[in-house]
């Protein structure tokens, strides 16, 4: 079944290329079916490229998932074209007295800076707030997911000497939960941070469950009120190409930029880069959206408490 995404989204083009089936509300409104409804929260600065990427893994589902897009009223984007936030989000505010099969909230670029110094700390707050009884199921990505973990449970972020940079091997904890079903005794994944939240932390809250780690990166995913929740600290929906493009950007700015490990072939920067992670997460993808989502979520979308 194909997504349904707002007419002339840049990412409809893109991902036809690509053979991804997706459709516009137009077309889609000719269809008497009730789709999923996912709200994506996206606070990075490149608003099309994780618009696409994050599509791109929800398409993988043979279910109809219909997307919309949200924004944050204090906080004006510096990347992103003023008429493309305009056409396809929408302000929390606006939003707020709908309800929602799932939610996905992206990271940011604010990681360094303490929770209480971002300026839009407050409506983050209000919406994780929110997220509690309006979504049956909510993804918290990189910086949200330190922060959800901040907000929700006490949870502390500690600075990394140095940036985890590159892709590194995880291991799901809890193999039989079906979060990870079909997934291999390892599966890779992205990180581009220069914070970390630390596994005794997670252990001495009760509330959460830590189901995927890493030797070299540490804590990668975390599940809490039943899978109502997960915390996932690194990048399962980058393409290729972006910590490629965020390597040869901040080279250019400054000198001492380290190359992402564990990604180019034969480590060498000249080459391009090796996909390892994409098969994984395709399938985390779909099995949150068939077993959190679809599975736990009501028919009367009015019914999530």
């Amino acid at each position: 079944m194909p997504l349904r995404l707002p007419d002339k989204l840049p990412a409809i083009e893109l991902l036809k290329q690509e053979n991804i089936f997706v459709m516009d509300y137009s077309r889609a409104h000719m269809q008497d079916i009730r789709p999923l409804k996912i709200v994506i929260l996206n606070l990075m600065p490149l608003k099309i490229t994780t618009e696409t990427d994050l599509i791109r893994l929800l398409s993988n589902t043979p279910l109809q998932i219909e997307v919309s897009f949200m924004k944050l009223k204090s906080h004006t984007p510096k990347n992103t074209p003023v008429e493309h936030m305009m056409m396809f989000y929408r302000d929390f505010e606006s939003m707020k007295n709908e309800k929602f099969d799932g939610m996905i909230i992206t990271g940011a670029p604010v990681e360094t800076l303490e929770y209480e110094q971002v300026t839009y700390w407050d409506e983050m707050k209000t919406i994780f707030s929110w997220a509690r009884n309006h979504v049956t199921s909510t993804l918290y990505i990189c910086w949200a997911a330190q922060a959800g973990l901040y907000y929700h449970y006490g949870i502390p972020k500690y600075p990394l000497k140095t940036k985890m940079f590159g892709i590194f091997k995880q291991r799901p904890l809890i193999p039989q939960m079906p979060i990870f079903r079909g997934f291999d005794d390892y599966f890779n994944m992205p990180h581009s941070r220069h914070t970390e939240v630390r596994a005794e932390d997670i252990a001495n809250n009760k509330e959460l469950t830590l189901i995927a780690d890493s030797p070299e990166c540490g804590v990668s995913i975390v599940m809490a009120r039943g899978g109502r929740e997960f915390f996932i600290t690194g990048h399962l929906e980058y393409a290729p190409n972006t910590l490629d493009k965020e390597y040869k950007r901040d080279k250019d700015i400054r000198q001492d930029v380290l190359m992402p490990v564990n990604y180019y072939r034969d480590n060498c920067p000249d080459n391009p880069p090796e996909v390892t992670w994409r098969a994984h997460a395709n399938l985390f993808y779909s099995n949150w959206i068939n077993y959190y989502v679809y599975q736990e979520t009501p028919y009367d979308i009015n019914m999530i408490e």
